[in-house]
Parts: C-alpha cells; sequence; structure tokens
C-alpha cells in the first residue's frame, strides 16, 4: 500500500472524541506549512496569491477556516504561516490533486503555480500534520468583538524526551491544563499531537489574543492559578519530567486570514 493510499483509506478517518460536555465530537487534523520567502517582490506575490487564489479555491473545497499568518515576533521573517483543518486525513491527501483540477485556482495562481527554476516562488516549504486532542477536538475562531482586528496568535510547541512523556503531556493538557488555561482568560485555537514533522516527539498549540497587554495579564493569572500550582507539581506532570524543551513565536493575521 502506498502512503497516498494508506492516507486516504478508510483506516485512518477521524477518530472519535467525546468533548468536555459528553459530546462525541470526530477529532480534525491540521496541516501547519510554514513558506519561508524572500522579501520583497517574492514575498508581495506569494502573499497575493494565498489572497487571491489559493483562499478562494480552499473555501470552494469546503475547507475552513484557514488561518493564514505573518510573523511578529520569531525567526524566519518573512514566512507565512497557513493552518488548514481537515476532517479527516482523505481529505488532505486529496487536496492537490483537487486543486490541480480547480481551473479558476490554475488561471488565478498560474504566477505561483507555474513559476519558472530561474524565478520561484518562495525559498522553501516545511508542513507538520497533527491530530487534535480529546479534550478540544475541533478548531475554535477567536472573536474579541470590536478588538478583533487588534488580535495576535502565540504559537508554542513543546518537546519531549520520549514518545511516553510526550503521551504524559497531552494528558496533562486533556484532563486538567485547558480548562485552567480557559478559566484564566487564555483563549486557545488550536490543540494538535504532531503525527509527522520536526524534532519529534511534540506538541503544539496555538492561543489567541487580543493585545500584547492581554497576554501579559492572562499569563500571569494562569501562572498564579492555584489549580496550575497544584497540577504542575504533581508526580509525573512536572517539566523535568515530561517537557524537553519550549519554543514560541507571535504571529499576526493577515486581513484575509479566517481565523
Amino acid at each position: 500500500m502506498t502512503r497516498r493510499t494508506f492516507l486516504a483509506s478508510p483506516m485512518v478517518a477521524a477518530p472519535f472524541m467525546a468533548s468536555p460536555q459528553g459530546e462525541v465530537q470526530a477529532a480534525e487534523y491540521y496541516e501547519l506549512r510554514v513558506y519561508h520567502a524572500r522579501r520583497g517582490r517574492q514575498h508581495d506575490a506569494l502573499s497575493e496569491f494565498f489572497q487571491g487564489a489559493w483562499l478562494p479555491a480552499m473555501t470552494r473545497l469546503g475547507i475552513a477556516p484557514v488561518g493564514v499568518f505573518e510573523v511578529m515576533v520569531g525567526p524566519g521573517n518573512p514566512s507565512i504561516y497557513l493552518l488548514i483543518p481537515f476532517k479527516s486525513l482523505e481529505g488532505l491527501a486529496t487536496l492537490e490533486s483537487r486543486l490541480a483540477a480547480d481551473a479558476e485556482y490554475q488561471r488565478a495562481g498560474a504566477g505561483v503555480v507555474n513559476a519558472p527554476a530561474t524565478d520561484p516562488a518562495y525559498v522553501r516549504e516545511e508542513c507538520s500534520l497533527m491530530m487534535a486532542f480529546s479534550a478540544m477536538p475541533r478548531l475554535e475562531r477567536p472573536d474579541f468583538g470590536p478588538r478583533q482586528a487588534g488580535r495576535i496568535f502565540e504559537l508554542r510547541t513543546y518537546e519531549s524526551h520520549s514518545k511516553k512523556a510526550n503521551k504524559k503531556k497531552i494528558e496533562m493538557f486533556n484532563t486538567g491544563e485547558i480548562a485552567i488555561f480557559r478559566r484564566t482568560g487564555l483563549r486557545p485555537v488550536f490543540f494538535g499531537e504532531t503525527l509527522i514533522g520536526q524534532n519529534l516527539p511534540q506538541l503544539t498549540y496555538m492561543l489567541a489574543f487580543d493585545s500584547m497587554e492581554s497576554h501579559d495579564t492572562n499569563w500571569a493569572a494562569f501562572a498564579r492559578d492555584p489549580e496550575w500550582k497544584k497540577l504542575s507539581t504533581t508526580p509525573g506532570y512536572t517539566d523535568g519530567e515530561i517537557v524537553s524543551n519550549i519554543s514560541n513565536l507571535f504571529l499576526r493575521p493577515t486581513s484575509y486570514s479566517q481565523i
């Protein structure tokens, strides 16, 4: 069986998970793409492609909401981050063939789709594949009302020394930490166990804030929360036992991002 056939087979359909309210929901899969581009014309052309060709094509395919972000604070600037939710791995496996069959996409995005080697559309592309946590099986779009335009996103990755430790950290989020996040004002967009990617084993999640001031205030509230202090010092859940490295960066959504 080829990798493509495996991804498209019923055996790898989205697992069903119980939400905190007891409802059974299919866990989403997330593809996180990073496009590294050169400053100036290349970056601008790539951004125009995502806005004018790629994102409309994704909407026609029923894949939404899709996040498109630029680096605000972090390495690799300029880079464009795409967060793509899928209901199943089949949706991911067949995406490129469906885009290839979309005549409007091929026409509108010709400059990038057909870019020659002498004038590439971007420098490199990186991808990772994640599966949603059971405590948060679906992506959540933030709504800050009149402060929506100023929203920022923090993308955090936790690496572990072993898969067992990685699973223990995921358990910690599912059984208590996500609930503490919500109660202290930290608004999650998604939590994902990385299935394919770099620096495995790891997990990645995204938080949304209406400002950097809110970011600082809400993280401070989380850090002093009594339940968090108790949970984080519980044997088996301490950082020294299950987390070997944490990295984070700040992203700002483009004007056309759906998240």
